[in-house]
């Protein structure tokens, strides 16, 4: 285990498998209730390392590794895709015998869960999206992130430059430690493939969906596109924690975990 869980037991699994990668993923807690939370672009689950304690007095929370990132294994080929991060997600929905699950997606996590939530309906009670994407402009180039900047001699700096930028006056420099250290920790090819994956068109079909939805964002964030959400989650409650940046769980996780508690409270499943 990568932290250190308080009155709670989580054990490691390692059976779950999508196109013969193995999939890290971690249970805390013993609730009939499960929650899968979903990390971001070159993060790993320690991500939620403030929520899991937190949820596991009430609910099986499930993290996991997505492909390429943390300590699970990466595609052989090098492709990255939605499809594969949501096949992996319920592989280890399967692993752990959940059916019905509420999904949790941070940052790129929220496209991920989207995508499950399409692949796979009927296991997808609801959602929550922290300070998540969910929309792209028709013409992303000049918009969006380079994916192949990320490579090269000046790759590893561009890619810190981009994860300061996602810092507020509430990351502590512990947290920006950890989250650096995360982040930059993660290949080169995880970087650009899973970039490359995120800003897939295929992927943004604006599609409508109709399972309950929580919009948990940061302080007058970019990504909350809160005219596309309404209109495409139409069951959505949608919030932004004030002094927040990216990294709101871990800035301001009290008031997130109060939040996030109390939709998961609402939901059947």
């Amino acid at each position: 285990m990568r932290y250190i869980l308080s009155l709670v037991v989580a054990v490691s699994l390692s059976a779950a498998t999508v196109d013969g990668i193995k999939i890290h993923s971690t249970v805390t807690g013993k609730g009939p209730k499960t929650v899968i939370l979903v990390h971001g672009w070159t993060c790993d689950e320690t991500t939620w390392q403030m929520q899991v304690p937190a949820l596991a007095k009430k609910y099986r929370v499930v993290t996991l590794d997505l492909p390429g990132h943390g300590m699970s294994g990466a595609p052989k080929d090098g492709k990255f895709s939605m499809d594969l991060f949501a096949r992996a997600v319920d592989a280890v929905r399967s692993e752990t015998k959940a059916n019905r699950v509420v999904l949790v997606g941070h940052s790129m996590g929220t496209p991920v869960v989207v995508q499950y939530a399409r692949l796979f309906p009927d296991h997808t009670a609801a959602m929550v999206f922290v300070d998540g994407l969910v929309s792209i402009p028709a013409n992303p180039a000049g918009n969006a992130p380079n994916p192949n900047a990320m490579s090269g001699p000046d790759g590893k700096k561009a890619r810190e430059a981009m994860i300061r930028s996602m810092f507020s006056n509430s990351t502590t420099p512990e947290m920006q430690q950890h989250i650096l250290s995360m982040m930059l920790g993660a290949p080169e090819s995880t970087a650009v493939g899973a970039m490359q994956a995120t800003f897939d068109p295929a992927i943004w079909k604006g599609d409508v969906f109709q399972e309950p939805v929580l919009g948990l964002y940061a302080d007058n964030s970019r990504l909350g596109d809160h005219d596309y959400m309404k209109t495409h989650f139409p069951n959505l409650e949608y919030k932004e924690i004030p002094g927040t940046g990216h990294f709101l769980m871990l800035e301001k996780s009290d008031e997130f975990n109060r939040l996030l508690l109390a939709f998961l409270d609402k939901q059947k499943f």
